[in-house]
């Protein structure tokens, strides 16, 4: 094997799901997050994404039309990741997940981000997140990433979506 790491420009394209109901997993992922949806075909599979990329989920239903999550204590997908560019975006998910009325699993601060933990309808595992500025991620005696979970104070992200959408004070 080789000993160079891989190139930094390298990235996550896309994550493809297998769901139980095309339309139920839509309403989440386009009606609650708010993903655009870039393609659909018919009543079996769907590319969305952010941004005007051609997909960053696709959904289908090929091989499990209303089937099951798979069982607790079984492999496969643990989360999906979505990354919001601030804090304030990251509040306004958390403002529409409250508004669908969608628990959360889990809120941890990592110290190199901020990450809100949940479900889809599938049961499959969402991490909704922001990555602060690498200046500020935290770091060992030795300079190594020293990342860690303590909890997110959810209040603080709701009022960073509040501070963004307050227009400018006139002095």
């Amino acid at each position: 094997m080789p000993d160079t790491a891989i190139h930094p420009d390298v990235r996550i394209g896309h994550v493809h799901l297998r769901v139980a109901d095309l339309d139920r997993a839509l309403a989440f992922y386009h009606g609650v997050l708010g993903l655009e949806i870039t393609q659909r075909f018919g009543n079996s599979a769907a590319f969305l994404s952010a941004g005007g990329y051609h997909h960053h989920i696709g959904l289908n239903t090929w091989e499990s039309l209303g089937g099951r999550p798979p069982a607790p204590g079984t492999t496969g997908l643990y989360h999906l990741a979505i990354v919001y560019p601030t804090r304030a975006e990251l509040g306004n998910a958390l403002q529409r997940l409250i508004a669908a009325k969608i628990p959360l699993d889990g809120a941890s601060d990592h110290g190199v981000s901020e990450a809100l933990y949940l479900r889809d309808p599938d049961q499959n595992g969402v991490e909704l997140y922001w990555d602060r500025p690498r200046s500020e991620w935290p770091h060992d005696a030795n300079g190594n990433l020293a990342m860690f979970t303590r909890p997110l104070y959810l209040r603080a992200i709701l009022a960073a979506a509040e501070d963004a959408s307050q227009p400018e004070r006139i002095r």
